[in-house]
């Protein structure tokens, strides 16, 4: 009897368990397929409004920036490009317009790199480009900047944004700063671009011997600076031109 009683309170357990795991399973497919639609009502509600302000969000740096805030905040890139982005890329047409964007860095960039050795601060980036793209082109930031900038990397060329003593700056061939470099970059930015080594020994402790083959470093292996031999009050001066205020 005892055995009889053990194998029916099995059966009944066995039983419950089964209903349990069909009720969780119809659960769970029900709450998939309501995550679906809620999922599909709000992408045609995003992309109602997408296409409402299509030109505003092209046009409008500060109409853009808040767009991309709210779709970041709800991990959605309106800017990916057309393998990542899908339909946003067809939707709005912005990956077309970030790609044209990286075109116009890269112009930029190739041009100036002579003078500045392939690293240029962010505003002046912004500055040039948007002069490149004229009074028809639309208005650009420098979140704009960064987002075509990745879009760059695929191609191998070091484009790349770097932060130095707080200033945004965009690197444009394949080298790495060192923190000799970083040092010198900063007290340039302070200087408007002119860099002697007494400034180094006397702010930053530095010996005669780092300062200089830092600098000379920056001069001849890298084409970061250039060298002015008839400074008017030490004789000898290092001008880094990614430091130096350019009105072109």
């Amino acid at each position: 009897m005892r055995r009889g009683v053990g194998l029916a309170a099995f059966d009944r357990q066995e039983q419950s368990k089964r209903s349990f795991a069909e009720l969780s399973s119809e659960l769970s497919r029900s709450q998939v397929e309501n995550l679906h639609s809620q999922l599909d009502q709000f992408r045609t509600a995003l992309a109602h409004f997408a296409t409402t302000h299509r030109e505003s969000i092209k046009n409008d740096p500060s109409f853009r920036h808040e767009f991309q805030q709210m779709c970041s905040s709800i991990g959605v890139d309106p800017l990916a490009g057309p393998r990542k982005g899908g339909w946003w890329a067809e939707l709005l047409g912005l990956g077309d317009w970030q790609y044209e964007l990286g075109v116009q860095i890269v112009d930029v960039c190739v041009t100036t790199r002579e003078r500045n050795g392939g690293l240029i601060e962010m505003s002046e980036l912004v500055r040039l480009v948007s002069k490149l793209r004229g009074v028809g082109g639309g208005s650009i930031t420098e979140d704009d900047v960064v987002r075509s900038i990745k879009t760059l990397q695929p191609l191998g060329a070091g484009y790349q944004v770097v932060e130095i003593d707080g200033c945004k700056m965009v690197r444009s061939v394949v080298k790495a700063l060192d923190e000799d470099q970083t040092v010198i970059l900063a007290v340039a930015r302070e200087e408007g671009g002119r860099v002697v080594e007494d400034q180094l020994i006397q702010r930053k402790g530095w010996t005669r011997d780092r300062a200089r083959a830092a600098l000379e470093n920056m001069l001849i292996r890298d084409g970061l600076c250039w060298l002015d031999t008839q400074d008017e009050w030490v004789g000898r001066a290092y001008w880094v031109p990614s430091a130096m205020n350019w009105e072109i």
